[in-house]
């Protein structure tokens, strides 16, 4: 049996996800090089395989896919790249670069959970064991920190129903494989519990095996005042529907984080919910059609407008590029249409 494994760190951005990933490669899992850099919004650093990170950037632009997509449709936009030939033989081959480094790999990226078929079956050509760690925070505490530290043009309306978007799929996406789910405030409190948990579910020797030194220095790394936003849905105001439907999205996964949590019930609950969020957002894109034609019509109006100005402004420059010689031998009659026709123009 082979000794690769590879964990993939998953959930929305802002749950704990770098404080995991940094967590398991203190105690010797690989990171691959080069690491997205630390910055204020991650002092401790973000755990994050540069590589990675520019891959899925290039998939979702592809996709025409936010990294915090609402819209549930996003997920087959993003899946049907999970199975182009190219793609699976480019992350493979990296894949195998990386495991010439070290038998066991961490992953992580907020992007990662769009793309999972496409790793899953990648680490399978590579003969590595794929095990997934959903990291769990309130939606009220996502949104929150999103809205602190993040892109200011998304509102708490469209971050709410991105989370609920991402962690249902999420759920989905890791069903049947070897996975975990953590709340970032089990592991703030007490990160031995739940990593070493981990570290026997999915056979990682490093974890196993782990020194006192090693043990020290996650005790180092993990800063409980990193925890800096601790927001309630009174500061988060989003319609009551939707509202209720995070909550109990939270309520479901929360449960699924208890030692025999993960069961039918609870997996047919996330169905349920998923299925519900679907029909929610169907009904909000209807209510919504209106302005979406609005916009199409505006934005198709700008367009025509600019490319009429480029053909103005080409013309004029094309007129300035005839020499005064040409120029002399056009009758004057001409000369004065072209000059009110560049002048109508202007």
């Amino acid at each position: 049996m082979s000794s690769r494994r590879v964990v993939f760190v998953v959930g929305s951005g802002r749950s704990g996800t770098s404080t995991m990933s940094g967590t398991l490669q203190t105690l010797g899992l690989h990171v691959p090089q080069p690491e997205v850099a630390a910055d204020a919004t991650n002092p401790k650093g973000f755990g994050e395989p540069q590589w990675v990170v520019d891959l899925h950037t290039e998939l979702l632009a592809r996709s025409n896919v936010q990294v915090s997509d609402a819209r549930p449709r996003a997920w087959l936009d993003a899946g049907r790249l999970s199975g182009d030939h190219a793609t699976r033989e480019r992350v493979t081959a990296w894949l195998e670069t990386q495991f010439a480094e070290n038998d066991e790999l961490v992953i992580k990226d907020p992007r990662a959970s769009w793309f999972l078929g496409l790793w899953r079956a990648c680490a399978d050509r590579c003969d590595a064991t794929s095990s997934y760690v959903t990291m769990l925070r309130p939606v009220t505490e996502v949104v929150g920190s999103k809205k602190t530290y993040y892109d200011q043009r998304q509102g708490d309306v469209t971050r709410t129903a991105a989370w609920v978007n991402m962690m249902l799929h999420t759920e989905r996406a890791t069903r049947g494989e070897q996975r975990r789910f953590v709340r970032y405030a089990d592991l703030l409190a007490d990160w031995t519990q739940p990593v070493f948990a981990i570290g026997e579910a999915f056979d990682l020797s490093a974890v196993k095996t782990a020194m006192a030194n090693d043990i020290a220095q996650v005790h180092k790394f993990i800063d409980p005042s990193l925890r800096r936003v601790t927001m309630t849905w009174d500061d988060v105001p989003v319609p009551a529907l939707l509202r209720d439907l995070a909550q109990e999205t939270w309520e479901v996964l929360d449960r699924m984080a208890e030692e025999g949590g993960d069961t039918v019930k609870a997996r047919a609950a996330c169905d349920l919910l998923r299925v519900t969020y679907g029909e929610m957002y169907a009904d909000a894109e209807a209510f919504a059609h209106s302005t979406t034609l609005a916009q199409r019509r505006t934005a198709a109006a700008d367009a025509r407008r600019k490319a009429e100005a480029d053909h103005a402004s080409g013309a004029r420059r094309a007129a300035e590029l005839v020499p005064h010689s040409v120029r002399a031998m056009v009758p004057e009659g001409a000369r004065r249409s072209l000059r009110k026709a560049l002048h109508r123009e202007r």
